[in-house]
């Protein structure tokens, strides 16, 4: 088995409860973990072997382009994606981050994460 991890993965999106964000839009970060079996492909040095990062990526990207009123709302539906066209992935961890959020004070950034397994 193994990880394969994709680390702040940048966006700039319209996701929030506020009319304002979804006017004005934020930065985001996304990591994503996702464990899969990597003994084929380590040996094979073959792609379709493997689970494609550049899939991962799209994935992640497309999702976030989708309007979300909470994070929580678009973590899920990228883990939903994810499981539902790579069917090598066990396990996923997504963490969803607003950068700069407007909440009154001075914070770096919300998150949420989420983890699932495939059932």
């Amino acid at each position: 088995m193994g990880i394969i991890k994709l680390k702040n993965i940048r966006t700039y999106s319209y996701h929030g409860c506020l009319i304002e964000e979804g006017k004005i839009g934020s930065d985001y970060t996304v990591n994503l973990e996702v464990k899969t079996d990597l003994r084929k492909s380590s040996i094979s040095d073959d792609l379709k072997d493997t689970v494609d990062y550049v899939l991962l990526n799209r994935i992640v990207v497309e999702e976030m382009a989708i309007r979300s009123d909470l994070l929580e709302h678009v973590a899920h539906r990228i883990l939903t994606r994810i499981f539902e066209e790579i069917p090598e992935i066990s396990r996923i961890v997504v963490a969803v981050s607003k950068l700069n959020p407007p909440i009154g004070g001075d914070v770096e950034a919300v998150t949420i994460e989420m983890e699932e397994y495939r059932s």
